[in-house]
């Protein structure tokens, strides 16, 4: 599984950090994603999914969704 995050596309909802927070995280300076882990464990998979169901903006991308 492999997550990534477009910061142009981000509003900063914050909803990603608040769903997968030890893979995605909001820059202090800007509010904007970050992502903390690119290549998280499987069994955080559940939360990733949700930070890219949850996300206002669509910013937030996962490949290898198949389980």
């Amino acid at each position: 599984m492999r997550v990534s995050a477009d910061e142009g596309t981000c509003i900063g909802g914050g909803l990603c950090a608040l769903n997968a927070p030890t893979v995605f995280d909001q820059d202090e300076r800007t509010g904007l994603v970050v992502v903390l882990d690119a290549d998280p464990a499987e069994e955080r998979r559940s939360e990733v999914e949700a930070a890219v169901r949850n996300c206002p903006s669509g910013a937030v991308r996962l490949q290898g969704q198949g389980r």
